[in-house]
């Protein structure tokens, strides 16, 4: 089983929803309005003057074949658009 975990400007709200209803990927949890600066090209979403995007963030827990499906997917999309900013992050964990 893996946890996975999404930060992502809130421009991919929708997005990231349509790939996990895709692949019957039911439960989650979200945080909107999410405030922070990536490692890699891009910027800021701090929700100021200045940079006045956010970001959205997930955590979901699935089976390891879903988890590479959804990261894959989300790869995808990311690279459309990548100055927009998606990251995922999975994990192994315990039932």
């Amino acid at each position: 089983m893996k946890a996975v975990f999404i930060a992502y400007n809130q421009a991919h709200d929708e997005a990231v929803k349509v790939a996990m209803e895709k692949l019957f990927i039911k439960g989650f949890t979200m945080w909107q309005q999410v405030t922070g600066e990536g490692s890699k090209n891009g910027e800021p979403h701090l929700g100021s003057h200045a940079w006045p995007t956010l970001n959205s963030a997930l955590i979901s827990f699935m089976e390891d074949d879903e988890a590479k499906k959804l990261k894959a997917e989300l790869e995808e999309l990311d690279s459309l658009k990548e100055r927009l900013g998606l990251r995922i992050f999975t994990w192994s964990i315990d039932n």
